[in-house]
């Protein structure tokens, strides 16, 4: 029983040693953000930055002035391009890319991020009998990348320290 006890708050002790911490919510230096798109990645940003207490997301059309960062989103694409085909020419792999090109600067016009783009890419075989399993296979995969995109999004936000 109390080699028990030792062997676990030995166990305990040792992840408290090694600097182990669960990840927390993002601290931003600023609290008011405008986001003038629309779209995927800005529905999965406003829905990100929803859960970040202290960051509220002003609505569309809201005056850039009553906030403190005005996030650009400059580019947003997908592309699926041809990567492998078998000896008859059939394609048999896509690579399904994502980019987003944003940029953050203050209503005064002052750049706190330049302009910055972030891609995403996944690979994903393709087979003619499947055709409706790998369409999904593939809307899947874009709103994973999608979700990928918002979280780098985020960690290049908290970076900003001072406004």
């Amino acid at each position: 029983m109390q080699r028990r006890f030792l062997l676990s708050s030995a166990g305990a002790l040792a992840l408290a040693g090694c600097g182990f911490e669960l990840r927390r919510a993002p601290e931003f230096a600023f609290n008011t953000m405008v986001l003038p798109a629309s779209g995927g990645v800005a529905t999965e940003l406003r829905r990100t930055l929803a859960s970040v207490p202290n960051v509220k997301v002003l609505p569309i059309g809201a005056n850039v002035n009553d906030a403190q960062v005005i996030l650009d989103v400059l580019e947003n694409s997908q592309e699926k391009v041809v990567v492998g085909i078998n000896a008859s020419g059939q394609v048999r792999e896509f690579q399904l890319r994502s980019r987003l090109k944003f940029r953050l600067r203050t209503p005064q016009g002052r750049e706190l991020i330049p302009q910055t783009e972030l891609q995403q890419q996944r690979d994903v075989s393709f087979n003619e009998s499947a055709v409706l399993a790998k369409e999904a296979e593939e809307a899947l995969l874009y709103r994973d990348m999608q979700r990928d995109l918002v979280q780098q999004l985020m960690r290049r936000l908290a970076a900003v320290k001072q406004i």
